[in-house]
Parts: C-alpha cells; sequence; structure tokens
C-alpha cells in the first residue's frame, strides 16, 4: 500500500469516527430527551384501604392473608383505585394478584414474608427465559392493568433459600440433593424449548406442580403505567422483576438483594418505554439483562424491547452490570445508560451483549456514557455471538449487533478491555464506537476481539496507560 492510499484510508477512517461520535451526540440531545419525556407515570386516586380491614394479621398463616391481602387489592381497583397499605409488622403470604389502579403500598417497617408453599401459587400465563408457558403464579402479579404499583420504604423478603425455591434449580451449590421433588433439570427446561420449536400452542404448555421452574418475584404482564420506587426486595425464586411486554415502565429508588439462581435483578422483556433510575442490585446473575423473547416464541411475538433509560444506579455483584440477551430474539433498540457505578469483584461485566444463532433479532442503537467502574472480572465491554453455543433448539438465525456506543466508561480492574466473540462465518457485529475511555488494570493488557467484525472504533481510549486505536 503506498503511502497515498495509507493517508486516503486513515482520512476516511477519521472522517466516519467524527461522523459516528456526533450521531452520538444527536441521539443524547434528541432521542433520549423523546423517550425520557415519553414514559407515563402512573395515577392514583386518593383512597385508602388497609389490609387489616379485610381480615390480614401479622399473626395468620400465609394462605389466610393470602386472601384478606388479595380482596383489599380487589376491592381497590372495583372502587376506582387507590393505595391498598400493609403497615409495619411481619405478613406471611401467597401470591398477590395487583389489579388496575392499585397502588400497594409497604411502610416502613413492613416485611412481607411469601411462602414457599407451591399450591399458593396458581397457574397463569406467564414466560420462563423467554418462552411462553403456564406456570406458578409470580410472587406479586398483574395481567392486563393499567397503572399499578408496588411503594413504600418496607420490604418485600421472597424467602427463596438452599432450603426454599432455589433448590429447582438442580444446582448442589443452590441446594439440590437426590431428594429434591421437583427441578427444572429433569429436563422440563429443555421440554419448553422443544415446544417452542415445534410450535406448541401455550395453552397446551402446562407446567407448574412438579416441573421445577421456578416463578419469578414480580412480574408485570401487558400492563400499561407501572411503577415500582423505594422498596427493598430479597431472595428471590427466580428473576427479581420482570415487566413483560408492557408499556411506560419506571424502576426508581430500589435496593435489590438476590443471591440464588438466575437471580437477575430487572428484565424489561419485550417492553416499550422503560425509566429505571437511582436503584442497587447485588445479584447472582445480570443485574439488568434487557430481553426481547426466546428463539422460535420471540421471533413470533416480534415485540423489541424499546425505548429504556438507565441511569445513576449502583451495581455490585453480577454477571454482568447492563446486559442485552441472551433471550433477544425480538431485537433491542433505543437504549441509553448513563452515570452509573459499578464495583466488585464478583461483577464479570459492566456492558455485556449476548446471544446466538438460535436467536435471531437485531441489537441497535446503545448509547452508554458516564460509567465509573472499580473492578469487573472479565471485561468492560462484552459482546458475544456464540453464547450457550450448546443449546438445543433450531439453528441458523443469525443475530446482528450493530451501533454500539460507549463513552467516559472507565474502568480500574479487568481481564479485558472490550473482548468482542462475532460469528465465524458471517460478519454480523459492526459499528461498535468507544470514544474516551480509560481502562486501567487490565491484566492482559489489551481487547480479545476474534470471529468477524467490521467497523470497531477506539478513540482516545488508554489501557494501562497506552492509547490504541
Amino acid at each position: 500500500m503506498t503511502l497515498r492510499i495509507k493517508v486516503i484510508a486513515w482520512m476516511v477512517c477519521l472522517m466516519t469516527a467524527t461522523t459516528c461520535f456526533a450521531q452520538t451526540d444527536d441521539a443524547w440531545n434528541r432521542d433520549y430527551q423523546r423517550i425520557e419525556q415519553s414514559i407515563r407515570q402512573p395515577v392514583f386516586a386518593d383512597r385508602t384501604f388497609l389490609i387489616t380491614t379485610y381480615g390480614a394479621s401479622v399473626s395468620m398463616d400465609a394462605a389466610k392473608n393470602q386472601v384478606a391481602i388479595n380482596k383489599a387489592i380487589e376491592t381497590c381497583s372495583k372502587q376506582g383505585g387507590g393505595k391498598v397499605v400493609i403497615p409495619a409488622g411481619e405478613w406471611h403470604t401467597g401470591a398477590i394478584r395487583l389489579q388496575s389502579g392499585v397502588n400497594l403500598v409497604v411502610e416502613k417497617g413492613a416485611r412481607v414474608c411469601f411462602s414457599s408453599d407451591t399450591s399458593l401459587y396458581p397457574l397463569v400465563l406467564t414466560a420462563w427465559e423467554g418462552l411462553d408457558m403456564y406456570n406458578y403464579s409470580p410472587l406479586i402479579y398483574a395481567y392486563q392493568a393499567k397503572d399499578v404499583a408496588v411503594t413504600g420504604e418496607g420490604v418485600l423478603d421472597g424467602c427463596a433459600s438452599r432450603e426454599a425455591w432455589w433448590p429447582m434449580c438442580g444446582a448442589v451449590k443452590y441446594g439440590w440433593t437426590q431428594e429434591t421433588p421437583e427441578a427444572q433439570s429433569y429436563g422440563n427446561r429443555n421440554a419448553l424449548l422443544k415446544m417452542s420449536d415445534d410450535g406448541v400452542p401455550v395453552e397446551q404448555r402446562i407446567f407448574g406442580p412438579g416441573k421445577g421452574m421456578r416463578p419469578q418475584m414480580i412480574q408485570f404482564y401487558e400492563c400499561d403505567g407501572v411503577l415500582l420506587e423505594g422498596v427493598t426486595i430479597l431472595n428471590s425464586p427466580f428473576w427479581v422483576i420482570h415487566p413483560l411486554k408492557s408499556r411506560n415502565v419506571t424502576l426508581r429508588g430500589l435496593t435489590i438483594e438476590n443471591a440464588g439462581p438466575n437471580g437477575d435483578g430487572c428484565d424489561p422483556e419485550s417492553c416499550d418505554g422503560v425509566l429505571i433510575e437511582r436503584c442497587y442490585f447485588n445479584t447472582g446473575d445480570d443485574c439488568i439483562a434487557i430481553k426481547s423473547g426466546r428463539n422460535a416464541d420471540g421471533r413470533s411475538r416480534n415485540m423489541p424491547s424499546q425505548n429504556i433509560i438507565v441511569r445513576d444506579c449502583r451495581m455490585a455483584n453480577g454477571h454482568g452490570g447492563v446486559v442485552i440477551g441472551s433471550e433477544v430474539s425480538g431485537g433491542a433498540r433505543n437504549i441509553f445508560v448513563e452515570n452509573c457505578e459499578m464495583d466488585s469483584p464478583n461483577l464479570d461485566r459492566v456492558i455485556r451483549l449476548k446471544t446466538n444463532i438460535c436467536r435471531g433479532g437485531v441489537t441497535e442503537n446503545i448509547y452508554v456514557r458516564n460509567i465509573m467502574v472499580g473492578q469487573c472480572k472479565e471485561a468492560v465491554l462484552k459482546i458475544n455471538l456464540v453464547y450457550e453455543p450448546s443449546e438445543q433448539s433450531q439453528r441458523g438465525f443469525y443475530p446482528v449487533v450493530r451501533n454500539i456506543h460507549l463513552e467516559n466508561v472507565n474502568c480500574e480492574s479487568s481481564r479485558y478491555g472490550a473482548f468482542i466473540d462475532g460469528l465465524p462465518d458471517s460478519t454480523n457485529v459492526y459499528g461498535i464506537y468507544v470514544n474516551n475511555c480509560c481502562w486501567n488494570g487490565v491484566k492482559e493488557d489489551g481487547n480479545l476481539l476474534r470471529g468477524q467484525m467490521k467497523d470497531v472504533m477506539f478513540n482516545n481510549v488508554t489501557i494501562n496507560g497506552k492509547t490504541i486505536q
């Protein structure tokens, strides 16, 4: 290559990078504000319903309190909505069903303890790892409701542990033994995957008793106008917060601690308009994982997760801080992450995108800025298109990851800076722009880029004090 050609190529790359970084500014100034202004907050009537009025008592067992709490919610909703108040004290219950117009207020000093008696969790229409099915009700569940909330300064305790719920995952470290009566590892997870691939109608995908598919802690299914604010949420059987096919979702000022298996903090799935702000995550899996359905179900649903803002949050332990995937067959787009802090020797990645050729789908228009990281185990940015390569599902659905922007994402300790694992036979990762980042304490002293990709650009990025290109 002649010097003149080299200079022209360098100038083209510089112009491309300059254009892309200008587009990043436009997205923050235009699209971010549009999304922020479009997320509708729920509105509630000025009425108050105490659960004690409907028979709840701290001295009652879970089954009786479950009836009383759900009666208070039903009455509140039928009378036009308002607050259903759980006062200070320890309250044992089974599944709670939220209804339109109801703000469930867990007051300071209140602790809601959920029973592990599976008979208190009726079968409901839900999804499990992005696959539609009927299963145990989530501990708090709302279906096709408008304007619903859980707020307050109290505690929601799923009471999952190595003795309750967690053994169903089938792992010895979470309490599974040969005597565990039901577990997903007894073929039930793969059976659900096969039902999806085979196009089995959802009405025939009946799980629940004997199948070992743990319920989510909180799920909003096809809801519009959702608020979770202030409460502390502990010890979920499975994913903690799961907005599913919902719109106008706000999570604010939550404390989420869950060390269990598949213990994701929040998993917006096929949602449009989500704001997550000022929350603390300390989890046994991804802190925030944005999803849109798995494999055939996700492609058929064709509902991307989109118009999402994550800001001013703190992440400790977790497989990833902010994650997209892996159940992202419906796509993900227009996602903004800013002003977060992450730091833990048990935080694996900062920004993580994961998918595979069972999924398909397009992940695009992801913007991340102003992230301060003390330490993480593996990489600041991880993009993986060969995630879970032995998944027992149909293959040949090639995912695309494009237009990913990181700016001022700084880290003091990791194994790699960026780790991009592209497909070996197709260029499906492109348009990755990393700008003004400082990555120190990088044990491998660089990035790991393998597989096929193009237009991966680093501008003013230093690793261990050295500027990289």
